[in-house]
C-alpha cells in the first residue's frame, strides 16, 4: 500500500468558534475536518460551563504549505483573544494523494 506524508493540523477551542475555524481551514485549503467534544484546563483555566458545549478538536490533513498558512491566520485572528491552541504533527496516511 502507497502512503504520503501529510500534515495533521489539530485545533483545540472554544466550541463558539466551530464554524469559524471550519471556514478558516477550508478557505485555505482543506477538503475535510474531524469535530471532537472536548474538555480541559490551560493557561486561560478550566473550560466547563462557561461557553455552551465546551470545547471543540478539529482536525484536518493538508498538505504542509496549507498547515502553515492555517496557524500562521489562527494566530492572527484568533490567539490573542480566544482559548485556542493548534498544532501541526507530519503523519503518514494511505491514500496520501487526497490531501496534498
Amino acid at each position: 500500500m502507497h502512503t504520503a506524508t501529510v500534515s495533521l493540523v489539530t485545533i483545540v477551542a472554544e466550541s463558539v468558534l466551530l464554524d469559524h475555524l471550519v471556514d478558516l481551514l477550508r478557505e485555505h485549503g482543506a477538503s475535510g475536518y474531524t469535530v471532537h467534544d472536548a474538555r480541559g484546563q490551560g493557561s486561560r483555566g478550566r473550560r466547563v460551563g462557561e461557553i455552551p458545549g465546551d470545547n471543540v478538536r478539529i482536525e484536518s490533513l493538508v498538505a504542509t504549505d496549507v498547515a502553515q498558512h492555517v496557524l500562521e491566520a489562527l494566530s492572527v485572528r484568533y490567539f490573542a483573544n480566544y482559548a485556542v491552541v493548534a498544532w501541526v504533527t507530519d503523519v503518514r496516511v494511505a491514500r496520501g494523494e487526497k490531501y496534498v
